[in-house]
């Protein structure tokens, strides 16, 4: 007999169990204890590395893991003892460098660094897409290593902080290296940037109105010099004219301006970044050629192929050349001239990160409960969540590889 105040349905339903039944909810591992690992830079004339001492004692400090390297911070001027200090293990092997499960380096694993680390393997570092192979992301894809590239990393606003801080160091290195080169010493002009009384200024071309630019023209501005800016990005050059107070010249790229301005350059600097693939070529070799002798150009867009035409790779240990008597400065790695602001710098962005995914209880359980940290583009374990980044990057499906751009 059906009980009294319930219909024939509710008692049908009971007996079908068409209720709802009661089921564990997921609930986030979180507080994960991180075993993270600093190995020294094999990449020519890396002086940079992962973390400072400071930020290991941070990690330290919050109940993760940190092994570094031996000599890891030696070209950083972070010896093993300050390390050691803050809670650091110091390993002895490369091998052991890593065995971690997360991998803190500055420059894109190389081949046999992949082949080190355990399958599933995290590593923070530089990609740099334009610059690898597919063999490349087969490795990465066979060892099941999820890769973490700073160029790529945004935050809540959409910038990229790794690459603003490395573009505010780049750009404020540019011109004291100017004016080195500009010295009588090494066989420049031997004039100063700037002027004196009684001496017209020198005049300083800037080509981008990015973070490079930026920096760049407020160094040559501080000096006193006259300073122009080019770009093809109108609102970039406005956004530059009110960041420096209407104190240099603006103007949008076109052969004629910027030709009769290279003429009178004293220093060129090429700061122009590509969204995707190479650098667009705005000077030309016969611009470069009638320029005065003894100037200087410094290429900074020239890990993207340079953005002047006589620019070719050069490296720390012989950082220039001529080419129609104009020295030329094309270092690919500049940050690297000031190692230790730049590891402190990268450490200051990398540290919060690193203490939000241990709270989290890892890099899976981020990206499920931060949904902005894994809205950026990225391919992840073999899968591509967002083909966009093949477009973005020219690069085939397959060559995507487990790579992952996140959002801080």
């Amino acid at each position: 007999m059906v009980e009294k105040g319930k219909s024939g349905f509710a008692e049908l339903a009971k007996e079908g169990s068409l209720y709802p039944q009661e089921k564990l909810m997921k609930v986030k591992s979180g507080n994960r204890s991180l075993k993270i690992s600093i190995p020294s830079e094999v990449s020519y004339q890396e002086n940079r590395v992962g973390l400072t001492p400071s930020a290991v004692g941070i990690l330290v400090a919050n109940g993760h893991e940190v092994q570094v390297e031996q000599g890891a911070g030696k070209y950083a001027f972070f010896d093993d003892t300050e390390y050691s200090e803050n809670g650091a293990q110091i390993v002895y092997s490369k091998k052991e460098a890593f065995e971690a499960d997360l991998i803190v380096k500055v420059e894109p694993p190389t081949f046999e660094e992949i082949e080190l680390m355990k399958p599933g393997t995290n590593v923070f570092s530089a990609i740099q897409l334009g610059n690898a192979s597919t063999g490349y992301f087969e490795q990465l894809n066979k060892r099941k290593i999820t890769a973490l590239g700073y160029e790529m990393l945004e935050d809540k606003a959409g910038g990229l902080p790794i690459v603003n801080a490395m573009s505010e160091l780049a750009g404020s290195l540019v011109i004291p290296i100017a004016a080195e080169y500009m010295s009588s010493a090494n066989g420049g002009k031997g004039i100063i940037l700037g002027g004196i009384t009684g001496v017209p200024p020198t005049r300083v071309i800037v080509l981008g109105a990015g973070t490079v630019g930026e920096y760049a023209a407020r160094a040559a501005l501080g000096l006193g010099a006259e300073v122009r800016i080019f770009d093809n990005e109108v609102y970039k050059l406005r956004r530059i004219k009110h960041k420096l107070g209407n104190q240099a010249f603006t103007s949008v790229i076109d052969s004629a301006t910027l030709e009769q301005s290279l003429r009178s350059a004293d220093v060129v600097i090429g700061a122009l970044r590509a969204e995707k693939g190479r650098a667009r070529c705005v000077v030309s070799e016969e611009m470069v050629a009638n320029m005065k002798p003894g100037s200087v150009i410094i290429d900074v867009s020239i890990d993207q192929g340079g953005c002047i035409a006589t620019s070719e790779t050069t490296t720390h240990a012989k950082p220039t050349f001529r080419a129609y008597d104009v020295i030329h400065y094309c270092v690919p790695n500049i940050a690297s001239r000031a190692a230790r602001t730049a590891t402190t710098a990268l450490s200051n962005i990398l540290t919060p990160v690193l203490l939000k995914v241990a709270d989290a209880g890892g890099i899976d359980q981020t990206i499920y409960q931060y949904k902005w940290f894994g809205s950026g583009i990225y391919a992840y374990r073999g899968t591509t969540t967002n083909l966009g980044i093949s477009k973005k990057y020219n690069l085939p499906y397959k060559d995507l590889g487990l790579l992952m751009a996140a959002r801080l």
